[in-house]
């Protein structure tokens, strides 16, 4: 459902103001980002990081922090 949404923000962008703007625009995910999903969010093509909260408290933060190399 990420990428469905994060997809749509980039498509408006490209509309509504250019497309350059859209591919040159990062977009955070905000929603809950944990050890467990942070891989597979990281390899959404309209995915371009996280908004990390309580996760960041935690040793599973590294595995966030790592999810894209």
């Amino acid at each position: 459902q990420a990428q469905e949404v994060h997809a749509a923000i980039r498509e408006y962008l490209k509309t509504a103001v250019s497309p350059k703007v859209a591919e040159e625009t990062r977009i955070a995910y905000g929603g809950s980002v944990g050890g467990k999903n942070c891989k597979e969010l990281a390899q959404k093509p309209d995915v371009d990081g996280f908004l990390v909260g309580g996760a960041s408290l935690k040793p599973e933060f590294l595995d966030i922090v790592s999810a894209t190399q």
